[in-house]
């Protein structure tokens, strides 16, 4: 499994925006072969952060959804609203369990 976790702040007035195109972009991520997961999060923290959790079932179905419209579409929207540069942190896991 490959997990991606990209973190980024706007200014309060841009997150909708933000969190609105990512979340957009959802059920096309989804459809994507490989792909398990897609969250995106408005921050607790304050009024300006998004997190956003992917999980593929491998580098290679997350290295075509990075190649994919749906990415290049949000980087042009998102892209000049972060107010800073994005962390993005990357993990090959093992699934150990699933617990219902």
């Amino acid at each position: 499994m490959f997990i991606a976790i990209l973190d980024f702040s706007t200014t309060a007035a841009d997150r909708p925006a933000a969190l609105a195109q990512l979340e957009s972009e959802r059920e096309e991520i989804r459809a994507m072969p490989g792909s398990v997961a897609y969250r995106v999060y408005a921050s607790r923290d304050d009024d300006t952060g998004v997190a956003v959790i992917h999980e593929w079932q491998d580098e290679a179905s997350f290295a075509a959804y990075q190649s994919s419209e749906a990415f290049a579409r949000s980087g042009v929207v998102v892209r000049p609203l972060m107010t800073g540069a994005p962390n993005s942190r990357r993990f090959r896991a093992e699934l150990v369990e699933t617990v219902a």
